[in-house]
């Protein structure tokens, strides 16, 4: 069996997502998987019809979630995550649950002070109500088209949109904004720790949602461990680059980035 890979989706799109991704690492010699966030259906149709099931689950949970599904496997896996899953991964690396990660467009970690404009009208359809902390909430076509697939075409954003997106919890959302304002938040990283797995941070210039300064801003929040931590910047890409036509050079950036670290 080959070295486990976990990949972990982020808000707005389903664990499905990232089919052709387990299908390029399973040709590599990986054993992969990409479990659901706590509440998700089991497809994305399911996942609409339901959206009271993915409300009100929390940074914790998932986290809680992915660890209970790390301590089954034989040893630390890969963790490769987008978005809010980049947080995620990052989180889980930092608890020495495993080997590495690659943070990809990752949503801010406590600490990160930069909040550009476009990120906040990315994040006003949550925002813009304070009820929707302990909801489900969806993204019209054009708020899609925003947040996600700006760099692609609107031809592709909307295949991108009808395809892969669910509703998500706006928890995550509420307690990273809230992040630098509270002692014991679950947006908090163990950013220090010096005997963890190598991290890759990739960002995007064009990403409307996490912009590079975001993730450039990440990366100095780990500037007191000496434990491998590197940035991979795609200037013309947008937050969906793990799902549109051009994810098979993320992907295989991953893979490069892995096998130089022996992995």
């Amino acid at each position: 069996m080959g070295t486990s890979v976990l990949f972990i989706h982020g808000l707005w799109l389903h664990a499905t997502s990232w089919e052709p991704w387990l299908a390029r690492f399973r040709d590599e010699g990986y054993d992969v998987q990409a479990p659901d966030w706590p509440g998700d259906g089991e497809t994305v149709e399911e996942s609409r019809r339901d959206p009271d099931a993915i409300a009100d689950h929390g940074i914790d949970d998932v986290v809680t979630h992915f660890a209970g599904l790390i301590d089954a496997l034989p040893e630390p896996p890969i963790l490769i995550g987008h978005s809010f899953g980049g947080m995620i991964a990052q989180k889980l690396l930092g608890q020495d649950r495993a080997k590495a990660a690659i943070a990809i467009d990752a949503a801010q970690i406590k600490g990160v002070l930069p909040v550009p404009l476009s990120a906040l009208r990315a994040t006003l359809p949550v925002f813009k109500n304070p009820a929707n902390k302990h909801r489900a909430v969806s993204l019209t076509a054009e708020q899609f088209k925003f947040a996600f697939a700006n760099a692609v075409s609107d031809e592709e954003s909307a295949e991108l949109y009808n395809r892969w997106t669910i509703p998500a919890p706006g928890r995550p959302l509420f307690e990273a904004a809230a992040a630098n304002f509270s002692p014991h938040s679950p947006a908090e990283v163990n950013t220090g720790n010096q005997g963890r797995g190598p991290l890759l941070l990739i960002a995007s210039g064009k990403d409307h949602t996490v912009p590079e300064s975001v993730t450039r801003a990440t990366l100095k929040q780990y500037r007191h461990s000496e434990a491998v931590t590197e940035l991979q910047t795609f200037p013309d890409r947008g937050h969906s680059l793990v799902i549109d036509s051009g994810w098979g050079e993320i992907a295989d950036t991953c893979l490069t980035w892995l096998r130089g670290q022996s992995l």
